[in-house]
């Protein structure tokens, strides 16, 4: 202070008198503070909270209600022996002569059995170095009647280098007598839908009755025609025969073992229960045969999403066509090694038909040629419970509510949603690969991390923003890792350091670890054994530290 131009000492009350104001201030303001913040958490965070537990219960309740009637059909398909050359008509085809003909006309015998219709094997690529050969040659090889087979070898490819590798197995397929076409256009457009619409379009297709698809990376065996073939021939109402996968690369690593687990149950569990109680279930893309006349009142190949492959499965239902499941039927095919890919192609899985769920709404609804049923099969079963509410449910369950309901003690999760009902979920997913049983937990824990962005890709295609119709192709390394120097392998795979990192990952980790830490100080739940476990399993894929990787050193 001053005064007269001198500076007056400050009194030692006054300081005091300044300091018990600041701290009294500061005291209500904590007060006010934590006043607000108990009734936000009692009126608000706690009641949302509660709402959010509520809503995971029920989608759990759906999911195992779900998982429960796909296992009884399946388990009684086994038990009845109802295979599908027993439910369905079979019988193999054969070549006959003119005379035979003939007098199979005459006595009224007008069963197709007596001659081989005319196929089309499409095999759609993109700059497919690793595989091309083992495809081509694999399709070439089939057995059907030379002048009854047209195989098209659809190449996208932008690599000039692997265009001329493609073309020039084709030639030498072509001079060996087989009936190869190499067709190439000049975009991308549609991607793989627009490959195979555009290949449909050939004059030479005219001709066909039956179109077999695969992609690059499928080795059908030499008898997957003369096996497939009968069920379409002998049964007109069936416009696909879908045939099961069979991983070569199983044992590469263990996430290559981890989704070998996912993608058995997928077959021998959700394609089998619909096939044997509906008739019904979404086309793999590849390793199936079409009936082009199913495939054309469909409307042919649409490119509005980036699983073409269920739409047209979806509007060749609505149009009254019967699928046909056929596990004992097996093609060889790549499982995708590295987890880059692997987040791809689950994000396109997860995406596309949450998208077409949205897109086709409307016309399931007033579909007229198929019942109410089938109706109520395809949105609720199909699509909502398999393609949307089975992402959520794992991911907002076991990754987000369950782990933040430790910091809320009025909030109550009941013991049958934390453990009962994942553990029955958990097991009927272990019979499709018994042989794996032991990788169990591993399989949980990889499961719920890959969720995260199953659930991410869901949302963007209900809302139809952001990265919707991304289409990246799954990387195949084929034979690379066993035949290829490392030196080369190294140039396939390798990336910087900071590419590895996945932040998503890591920031869901570092969560779950806070809450696991929470719960183990403070609570008596013990949700902490398995939310301990998970945070190490985000922290390890957030890492980089999964699936086949060559370091730079």
């Amino acid at each position: 202070m001053c005064q007269g131009g001198q500076r007056m000492p400050l009194q030692a009350g006054s300081i005091a008198e300044a300091l018990e104001l600041l701290l009294s201030s500061t005291a209500s303001a904590r007060a006010l503070i934590g006043r607000g913040w108990c009734w936000m958490r009692s009126s608000v965070v706690v009641p949302v909270v509660r709402a959010a537990v509520l809503l995971c219960l029920v989608m759990s309740v759906m999911m195992l209600v779900e998982k429960l009637s796909m296992g009884v059909i399946s388990l009684f398909v086994k038990l009845a022996r109802r295979s599908p050359d027993r439910v369905h008509q079979w019988q193999p085809l054969t070549l006959v002569s003119a005379t035979d003909e003939e007098m199979g006309m005459e006595n009224g015998n007008h069963q197709q059995s007596s001659f081989f219709p005319m196929v089309l094997v499409q095999i759609p690529m993109y700059n497919e170095k690793e595989v091309y050969q083992k495809s081509i040659g694999a399709a070439c090889d089939l057995l059907w009647p030379s002048d009854r087979i047209i195989i098209q070898i659809l190449d996208d490819s932008t690599d000039p280098f692997i265009k001329d590798l493609v073309k020039t197995e084709c030639e030498r397929w072509h001079k060996m007598g087989k009936s190869i076409k190499y067709e190439t256009r000049n975009n991308r457009h549609g991607y793989k839908a627009g490959a195979l619409k555009e290949g449909m379009k050939h004059s030479y297709v005219r001709s066909c009755e039956f179109v077999a698809i695969f992609d690059a990376d499928f080795q059908p065996s030499s008898d997957f025609l003369m096996r497939a073939m009968p069920f379409l021939v002998h049964n007109p109402d069936i416009g696909l025969v879908q045939a099961r996968w069979r991983f070569v690369n199983a044992n590469e690593c263990l996430m290559t073992r981890v989704q070998e687990m996912s993608m058995d149950y997928h077959f021998k569990v959700e394609q089998e229960s619909g096939s044997s109680a509906a008739a019904f279930f979404g086309f793999n893309g590849t390793a199936g045969v079409w009936r082009i006349m199913a495939l054309n009142e469909a409307g042919g190949w649409k490119e509005r999403t980036t699983v073409e492959d269920m739409d047209l499965a979806v509007r060749a239902s609505l149009g009254g066509w019967k699928f046909l499941y056929v596990g004992n039927i097996q093609v060889k095919s790549e499982l995708p090694s590295t987890f880059k890919a692997y987040r791809h192609q689950q994000h396109r899985w997860a995406c596309g038909p949450a998208n077409l769920f949205r897109k086709m709404l409307a016309d399931i609804v007033h579909a007229k040629e198929v019942s109410f049923w089938r109706k109520c099969h395809v949105l609720y079963n199909f699509f909502i419970a398999r393609r949307i509410i089975s992402h959520c449910v794992t991911f907002f369950s076991y990754c987000v509510v369950i782990p933040l309901s430790v910091f809320f003690e009025e909030v109550e999760v009941p013991m049958w949603a934390v453990f009962y009902v994942p553990t029955i979920i958990t097991l009927l997913n272990s019979v499709g690969t018994p042989s794996s049983f032991h990788l169990i937990v591993v399989w949980v824990l990889f499961e719920n991390v890959v969720s995260l962005h199953r659930c991410k890709a869901v949302f963007i295609g209900l809302l139809e923003v952001g990265s919707v119709n991304e289409w990246v192709v799954t990387e195949k390394l084929g034979d690379m890792l066993k035949t290829e120097p490392t030196v080369n392998i190294r140039s396939k795979v390798q990336m910087k350091l900071w590419d590895r990192f996945h932040f998503w990952e890591l920031g869901i980790g570092l969560y779950l670890f806070v809450c696991a830490c929470y719960d183990y100080s403070y609570c008596k739940d013990r949700y902490f054994i398995y939310i301990f476990p998970q945070s190490i399993s985000f922290f390890i894929m957030g890492f980089g530290y999964v699936g086949t990787f060559v370091h730079n050193g």
